[in-house]
């Protein structure tokens, strides 16, 4: 007969891996999407060393490990803070365009602003439209004016038109609504990119390169049409083509 006490000694322990399982599972959600995720990465590879070292004995390593785990909290604390409040921001929070939009709502948002598109493009007008899925861009609304318009291809038009102090910012789209017009994005640090691509198509990969934004360019120069998301480049789509990206990014083919 099997006494309680061994019991006890098996069933805590493997209650608390359990519950260091969900805490580091939730963390890395925390910073999915966000390039502070390759430095948490490190921090919990850290922590797990550090335990095991413990186990060991191996004092030498354990205060090692144990140094470095601290001053790697402490540079996520200061260097990241951005995206920790990001983070924070975005708990509870899944669905493209902030909420659960229904097929038809899509196919509408989508229309209109491929509408925008099409006499953006024949009018030679650059723009670049962000689109939020789930990491959170309140922060880039700052930046620019806040809005809070229903999505309409001739406001979207009329924000771009050269005379339009906005024009030269980007409009963000949340919540199925234009939220912020003449935002800034960061550039990319793509040293790779070719010249002839100008600054809204850096701001676009800068923004892809630390969201997971679905970011629709305009080219003044060439007329085409780019989608970038989560740092890549899709250029010279047709309106066709964009519609089906987007909708396959977003899990809405039809």
């Amino acid at each position: 007969m099997i006494e309680i006490p061994s019991l006890i000694h098996y069933w805590k322990p493997a209650l608390e891996i359990l519950i260091l399982w969900v805490i580091v599972y939730h963390i890395m959600l925390f910073f999915e999407g966000t390039r502070t995720m390759q430095l948490v990465r490190g921090i919990i590879i850290l922590g797990v060393a550090f335990l095991v070292f413990e186990r060991l004995g191996l004092q030498v390593l354990d205060w090692l490990i144990a140094k470095l785990f601290g001053i790697s909290v402490i540079a996520i604390l200061v260097i990241f803070h951005p995206e920790i409040r990001q983070g924070l921001a975005r708990l509870g929070q899944r669905h493209v365009f902030g909420a659960p939009l229904r097929e038809k709502e899509i196919d509408l948002i989508l229309r209109e602003i491929t509408g925008a598109i099409e006499y953006l493009t024949n009018n030679k007008i650059g723009a670049i439209i962000a689109i939020e899925k789930v990491v959170p861009l309140n922060s880039y609304m700052e930046s620019g004016v806040m809005l809070d318009a229903r999505i309409s291809s001739d406001l979207i038009e009329a924000i771009f038109t050269p005379v339009n102090p906005l024009h030269d910012g980007a409009i963000i789209i949340q919540n199925g609504r234009i939220m912020a017009a003449g935002c800034l994005f960061p550039l990319t640090q793509n040293q790779d990119l070719s010249r002839i691509f100008g600054t809204r198509h850096r701001a676009a990969l800068g923004l892809s390169e630390v969201t997971d934004a679905i970011v629709i360019v305009v080219s003044e120069e060439r007329r085409d049409i780019s989608l970038i998301y989560k740092g890549k480049l899709h250029r010279d789509l047709s309106q066709e083509d964009l519609v089906s990206r987007i909708k396959d990014i977003i899990k809405l083919k039809k």
